[in-house]
């Protein structure tokens, strides 16, 4: 049986050496092998082997990625022509797709390993940016730049011109980015299963001022016109394009295009519930006591006490 490979994909800032020392004390343990992006080489142990940033997916069985939804964003846009799947391990702040905590890593190491886990697939956004072909998982936002006036630009769909929005932003997302930008912009929270891709102006002064739901199979076009401002493209929050005044943005959805490896699918909804509540969503007491660690949970259910005192 061929070696297992694991690849580790790295927060670009935050320090991972904890994490990283301890999947590489596992690996050697279960005689594992690790690689990693050349230019992180500097920020794990030696015995992780570094290769080109565009090898590592396709020498790896799955990948490891330590940070947080960003950082899981970049994986799973790394895998998006030959999807792996791809465990994350949470460094960030408030994350709706990682779902291992560092203390629970040699457990969801073991399980990776025996391939005890279930997969997530992801949909995401084909884009033609002004002739640049990019993905993103969460979404794409054409953003006008401050002080320079509104972002201005048409929608068709299946070469029929809806109209037009004149905002601040316009976020065309995927199911899972409906809890990011979009959400942010005032869009409806949608269900991951769903599949659907939602356009939501962010501020709109005129035109369209609702968001708009449309089938996956749609082909969406966003074209800037005159005299609208200087727009920056950015695709799951990374600037593609900046201060562009012309030019179009082809958006087709593309289905299972990313696998997320999930541990404990009903917990993890579970959590992220209990980080809706914190933005908009409440819960019920009875809600939030299945969310406490277990040990506290059975001293509350012995003594009878809600979850809140």
């Amino acid at each position: 049986m061929d070696r297992i490979r694991l690849g580790l994909v790295l927060h670009p800032t935050r320090d991972v050496t904890e994490v990283v020392g301890l999947i590489a004390g596992w690996a050697t343990r279960h005689r594992m092998a690790l690689v990693v992006r050349a230019p992180d080489r500097h920020r794990v142990p030696t015995t992780v082997e570094p290769l080109p940033v565009e090898q590592v997916p396709a020498a790896s069985d799955a990948l490891i990625s330590i940070g947080g939804d960003g950082t899981m964003l970049g994986a799973l846009r790394s895998t998006v022509r030959d999807p792996k799947p791809v465990l994350g391990v949470h460094l960030g702040q408030l994350g709706f797709l990682v779902e291992v905590e560092p203390p629970d890593l040699p457990t969801a190491l073991a399980r990776l390993a025996n391939q005890d886990f279930t997969v997530e697939r992801h949909s995401c956004l084909a884009c033609d940016v002004c002739g640049d072909d990019v993905v993103a998982f969460n979404d794409v936002a054409l953003v006008r730049q401050p002080g320079s006036g509104f972002v201005t630009t048409t929608l068709e769909v299946d070469g029929q011109r809806y109209g037009y929005y004149r905002c601040d932003a316009l976020v065309v997302s995927t199911p899972t980015g409906s809890t990011a930008y979009g959400y942010a912009a005032g869009g409806p929270l949608v269900s991951p299963a769903s599949d659907v891709v939602v356009v939501t102006p962010s501020a709109p002064m005129a035109g369209i001022s609702r968001s708009v739901v449309l089938s996956p199979d749609e082909r969406i076009r966003l074209e800037l016109a005159p005299g609208s401002a200087p727009v920056a493209v950015e695709m799951d929050g990374l600037v593609i394009q900046d201060a562009a005044t012309e030019g179009t943005v082809d958006v087709t959805y593309r289905r299972d295009a990313g696998l997320v490896v999930r541990l404990d699918p009903r917990r993890y909804r579970q959590r992220n519930q209990l980080k809706l509540s914190l933005l908009d969503l409440p819960l019920l007491p009875e809600q939030l006591r299945e969310l406490l660690p277990e040990g506290l949970r059975d001293e509350l259910n012995r003594r009878g006490l809600p979850p809140h005192r």
